[in-house]
């Protein structure tokens, strides 16, 4: 595969401030801060650089205490993706260079799945490419914490939403989210990795929030509304769910402590 993807980085933006969970990049998982966790998981990949862009003192130190790249960014921005662009800006990439954000919340991250966006922006040529996986469980579709998404015939994505896309009308079944008329329509669960190309960022810090984004609470939806095309990929892995609350904490903590020591 690394044939196919020459030139990437992963950039991981990891702020101190989580609100539901405040200094969860330093928080301890089996012996490693998850942000380690997350380094870790990414350096697997095929990337040929992998950087920690943060705002804190405490999380720029600690990497490199254990000899990784970390990239000092403004304390004000709103989004993972400001901050990406900005490590981008600072470490001088060139327009074409291609990056992938992974959350710095993430720490059982697949290299495979980080690999694949990467291939995918590439092989599709495009501005932007993501993940996505098949939902199985109607209480995932329901779910407005899971973000789903609705694509062209050529795989790129029509919308994103909070809310259960596609509504299956006609659909009674509470046993699997799939429209009964039409076997090959599944529902997507947007996994929040993403590539792009640093001038694709550049544009993207200048566009101003706008409504849908606000609603829904989406920034890949500011990408839609100025015409970008957003590839989406079929996850060949499934990619476990990030760490938000002490819940997610304990499950990536048995995970980790039965799989990876």
């Amino acid at each position: 595969m690394s044939d196919l993807i020459p030139n990437f980085v992963v950039i991981i933006p990891a702020r101190y401030a989580s609100t539901r969970l405040p200094g969860k990049a330093l928080v301890d998982i089996a012996g490693k801060p998850m942000v380690q966790r997350v380094y870790e998981q990414a350096k697997k990949s095929a990337a040929k650089q992998v950087i920690i862009a943060t705002d804190d003192d405490r999380i720029h130190s600690l990497v490199q205490s254990f000899g990784g790249i970390s990239c000092l960014t403004s304390k004000l921005h709103s989004s993972g993706t400001d901050r990406v662009q900005e490590a981008a800006k600072l470490l001088g990439f060139i327009d074409n260079q291609i990056i992938v954000n992974v959350q710095g919340d993430e720490p059982l991250i697949p290299p495979e799945a980080i690999n694949q966006v990467a291939q995918d922006i590439i092989l599709q040529d495009a501005q932007m490419a993501t993940l996505a996986e098949v939902i199985t469980e109607v209480k995932e579709l329901r779910d407005p914490n899971i973000v789903k998404v609705v694509t062209d015939k050529r795989g790129y994505a029509l919308y994103f939403s909070r809310g259960p896309i596609p509504w299956m009308r006609t659909n009674t079944s509470e046993e699997k989210p799939i429209l009964p008329e039409h076997k090959e329509i599944h529902a997507l669960k947007h996994r929040g990795i993403y590539a792009y190309r640093a001038s694709l960022l550049n544009q993207y810090v200048t566009w101003p929030e706008t409504g849908l984004e606000h609603i829904e609470k989406l920034e890949q939806l500011r990408a839609l509304y100025h015409g970008i095309g957003i590839f989406i990929g079929i996850s060949k892995l499934p990619i476990p769910p990030g760490v938000d609350t002490e819940n997610d904490l304990h499950r990536v903590f048995e995970v980790i402590s039965r799989n990876f020591e």
